[in-house]
């Protein structure tokens, strides 16, 4: 068996074997409801158990019922004199087979049908594993389009995994909704590769029902568009895409209404709530362009990408093998990433909450993940063994500063400098 696809089913196993430890046992299970978690789950409930689209089920389950911890976070806004979830539905619809196995499940053994019960809990977790592992695969299915050894794609998926925030946000806030951006933003950069590879139109029937649930998750993520320069690989390929699109237009007119379809569904849920198909449920949060926070979002001690999950740095030394391969293809990748790293660093509150590192970044990993495998295809001999070396030292960082989060030594918003080294590689503070 190849070695990625030997380390695909040890990551099942790890995934499973944790979250089950942490999030199934005890209490643990109400912990998946914090945050904005409520509002992306609130869809499932509200549509197959209350049939209340306005939430007026809140006060009595998440209040009272299944209050932890003190934790009453309100996910909903009044708008037209009725209430709107303030988050999209894309991540309840990507989760709702498992939400309705448990739904099912709970009625056969005896658990409350209130759409917050253990099993309902529970089958979110496997959702958001399931998503990550799905992810992972087609990570894999795009490296092998670049052809990138067996191995390397071995490494790169362990690194990606573990190495980035990307596991934390599998078995820890795995409520949020960037494992799920981070599977389709997947399965969109391999079906739109094989489309430029192979001109087939199945990928681009993929591409864009993918695109339209990346939109339907996190609509900022449909940015990922603009790395179709990068997939075509210098301006001839790209040129050649964009005739052939407009040769095939019943496929593609399919495809654009596919995806028009599946970001409807937003569109439709508001109207059944206030009688409108377009509000804007962030209200006074937005984009600030004329300020980005740059600086910060990479580098402070408070949330910086870089600080906290160097991976995404040294992911970039893997620009090499490409710019030598084509210039178009390198400086096309970094302006994606130039032009993702500015209009996410100028979000209102560019730290996004509480959070592990810069956790809007996890949806972008799988081309961080080619670039990790392209440096390792283009390190030779005692830099290979080097830059393994450094990739495993990062994998060790990030799990330390994963296991110092969770128990409140990294806080989830307010670190300094002064507090980032004065828990640096704490072991021993660790419970």
């Amino acid at each position: 068996m190849k070695a990625s696809r030997i380390t695909l089913l040890l990551s099942t196993a790890t995934l499973i074997f944790i979250t089950s430890n942490l999030n199934w046992y005890g209490e643990n299970w109400k912990d998946y409801l914090e945050s904005d978690a409520k509002g992306y789950f609130a869809y499932l409930p509200a549509v197959f158990v209350y049939q209340d689209l306005n939430f007026g089920f809140f006060e009595e389950i998440q209040t009272v019922k299944y209050k932890h911890n003190g934790s009453d976070y309100d996910y909903r806004i009044p708008i037209n004199d009725t209430y709107v979830n303030k988050y999209f539905c894309g991540t309840a619809l990507v989760s709702t087979p498992f939400y309705l196995i448990a739904h099912w499940l709970s009625s056969v053994w005896g658990f409350d049908q209130d759409g917050y019960s253990y099993l309902y809990m529970v089958s979110q977790t496997i959702a958001a594993v399931f998503y990550c592992l799905l992810g992972l695969f087609f990570i894999m299915r795009l490296m092998e389009l670049y052809r990138i050894s067996d191995i390397n794609i071995a490494i790169s998926v362990v690194t990606i995994l573990f190495g980035s925030n990307l596991f934390y946000y599998t078995v820890g806030e795995l409520g949020m909704s960037h494992v799920y951006s981070f599977a389709f933003i997947s399965i969109f950069l391999y079906s739109a590769k094989s489309y430029v590879e192979f001109s087939q139109s199945k990928h681009l029937i993929i591409s864009a029902a993918a695109l339209g649930l990346i939109t339907l998750i996190r609509p900022v993520n449909i940015l990922i568009v603009l790395s179709l320069p990068f997939l075509a690989g210098n301006l001839s390929s790209l040129l050649s895409l964009l005739k052939t699109l407009f040769l095939n237009k019943r496929i593609l007119i399919f495809s654009v209404l596919l995806f028009l379809f599946i970001v409807s569904i937003q569109l439709i849920i508001y109207k059944i709530q206030t009688g409108s198909f377009f509000i804007y449920s962030y209200r006074h949060e937005g984009f600030n362009f004329l300020h980005p926070e740059i600086f910060n979002f990479l580098f402070s001690y408070q949330k910086g990408l870089f600080v906290y999950t160097p991976i995404y740095l040294i992911a970039i030394l893997g620009i090499i093998p490409f710019y030598k391969e084509n210039k178009f293809q390198a400086f096309s990748l970094l302006l994606f990433l130039s032009i993702i790293i500015y209009v996410l660093s100028s979000w209102w509150c560019w730290f996004y909450g509480g959070s592990f590192s810069t956790r809007v970044f996890v949806e972008f990993l799988p081309l961080f993940a080619l670039l990790v495998g392209g440096g390792l295809q283009w390190a030779k001999k005692w830099f290979f063994k080097g830059y393994v070396t450094l990739l495993f030292l990062v994998i060790v960082l990030c799990q330390i500063q994963t296991f110092q989060y969770r128990y409140y030594q990294i806080h989830w918003a307010h670190m300094t400098k002064e507090k980032y080294w004065d828990v640096f590689l704490r072991v021993d503070k660790l419970p």
